[in-house]
This record gives C-alpha cells, sequence and structure tokens, in this order.
C-alpha cells in the first residue's frame, strides 16, 4: 500500500512562532486585495504587464493626461467603492482585535482594511475614497465628487473591461472627450486630484517618519502581498533587518526582499492568513 503524502502544513511553524509572540506591525501590499477584485501591479497578471500608470508629473503638467485620468477613474471607482473585503483583510482585522497584531501600515489605497475592522491603518499611499484640490489644498469625500461627475455625465454610460490598482479603468481614447470633469467646489476653479501617492511622487516625510516609528517600536514585521518592488514599502523591510526586527514576508512569488527575511512563505494570503488567525486569535 503506498503511503500518504507529506502534506506541508498550511501555516509553517516558524511563521506562527514569530507572529505568535506579538507586538506585530503589518505591511500590507497590493496581493491581500487581489481577492477581491483589484488587480496588483506586479503579480503575474500585473497591470504593469500591460498599461503605464498615471505619474504625478504627468497629472501636474498635462491638463490633458489629467483629464484622461478622471475619465478612467470615474468608471474604475464603481469597482473600488463596490469591493469588499476578502479573508485576508479579515484576519488581520481579527489578529489586530486579539491584540497580536499592533499595528497596519498598508501601500493599498482601497481601505479595505479598515472596512474589515482594522483600526489606525497608515494609508502609505493614501486613499481613493478622498480628493485633494491642487489649488487650495481643500480635502473633500469621493464620495461628493462622484455625485457631481454623475450630474455633469448623465450619458457618459461607459463599462470598463479592465480595473487598475490605482483606481482608473482601461477605456479606449475616442470615448475621453465626451467626459466632463468638475473643479474643486471650494476654491471654485482648483483642479482636484485623488488622495494618493501617484508614481513619481513622494510620499509625506510625517507619514514615512510615523511608520519607521511603527516599525522600530514592534516585535516582529509581517509583510502581506507586497513584492517590495520600490523602496516605498522595502525601505521598512531594511530598517528592521538593520534593528535585528524578525521579518515574516508571506507573498506569491518572488519579491525584492527574499534575501532580507526571517520566514518567507509563498503561499495564497487567503490561505495562510485565516488559518493563523484561527490559531493565534481564535
Amino acid at each position: 500500500m503506498t503511503a500518504p503524502p507529506v502534506l506541508e502544513p498550511t501555516v509553517p511553524e516558524a511563521l506562527a512562532a514569530l507572529v505568535g509572540d506579538g507586538d506585530v506591525v503589518v505591511l500590507s501590499g497590493a496581493g491581500l486585495s487581489t481577492d477581491s477584485g483589484i488587480p496588483d501591479y506586479r503579480g503575474a497578471t500585473g497591470s504593469l504587464r500591460r498599461h503605464t500608470p498615471m505619474t504625478y508629473q504627468t497629472f501636474l503638467r498635462d491638463p490633458r493626461g489629467r483629464h484622461r485620468y478622471w475619465a478612467r477613474s470615474f468608471v474604475g471607482w464603481r469597482q473600488i467603492r463596490t469591493a469588499r473585503p476578502n479573508r485576508g483583510h479579515q484576519a488581520v482585522a481579527d489578529l489586530q482585535a486579539a491584540g497580536v497584531v499592533t499595528g497596519v501600515i498598508t501601500q493599498n489605497v482601497d481601505g479595505l482594511h479598515q472596512a474589515a475592522g482594522a483600526r489606525d491603518v497608515v494609508e502609505l499611499h493614501g486613499g481613493l475614497d478622498r480628493t485633494v484640490c491642487l489649488a487650495c489644498g481643500d480635502l473633500a469625500g469621493r464620495a461628493e465628487l462622484d455625485e457631481r461627475l454623475q450630474a455633469a455625465n448623465p450619458h457618459f454610460g461607459v463599462r470598463a473591461e479592465e480595473i487598475n490598482p490605482d483606481g482608473d479603468a482601461e477605456l479606449p481614447d475616442q470615448v475621453l472627450d465626451a467626459f466632463v470633469m468638475v473643479d474643486c467646489r471650494a476654491c471654485g476653479g482648483g483642479p482636484l486630484k485623488p488622495d494618493v501617492v501617484f508614481f513619481g511622487e513622494t510620499v509625506p516625510r510625517d507619514r514615512v517618519d510615523a511608520c519607521f516609528a511603527m516599525v522600530e517600536d514592534a516585535g516582529a514585521l509581517l509583510v502581506l502581498g507586497s513584492s517590495l518592488t520600490v523602496m516605498s514599502g522595502y525601505r521598512f523591510v531594511l530598517r528592521a533587518e538593520k534593528l535585528g526586527i524578525p521579518v515574516a514576508l508571506v507573498n506569491l512569488g518572488p519579491t525584492r526582499g527574499d534575501a532580507k527575511v526571517d520566514v518567507r512563505v509563498n503561499a495564497p494570503l487567503s490561505t495562510v492568513l485565516p488559518e493563523l488567525a484561527r490559531r493565534l486569535a481564535g
């Protein structure tokens, strides 16, 4: 009789031990939200393989590029707005509620950590649910802007076949001219920008410093669903390594930080995290 295959545990003991010591800060990336229907940038089907994202420089200097972004974002916002937390987001919230996770830093702009019940989440790259005026600095809710855009574009009934992680949809160029953009309501004319950090834009220094402080006070850093390709998130892994703070990384596929971490798990987050939460927060 053939012996049954030896199965790897869903949660490796090294990961359970590291996280189980508590005082964990989570650093999450786009891979955590893919099961909620929001694609990542650099995974096997990541959007960077197919399109060039809006850059900060283009958004500021090119009115046509800014108009094109808002037309696509008007359509893409529907999918972001209706996305729901998945089992991974819920597991992080459960671990925080149990006192295992003490802080959450996310590179995502979708608000799904908060929707799952996580508290005091630091949105490293901002949030798509807010807008900022480039002229007067007024912050406003995205829902208000969406109502105004729907009123200005009652016949802009375009459906998106593909959505990007920053909330804009892939649309054919010939439909973009029909879109009508509105300006800031507070100052009456300033151009609006989503309150997110675009490619080529610098994360506000006070936000970076707050994240560094969280990592430096942590007992461990748990990286979830990030390739760590950009320095924006990778710097926190480097800081933890420098200070001797253990780092665990759960991600499908290789990452820039693979050689820098103490525990590396190459598995789906929606499989690993719920089981981890069941064991440590159940």
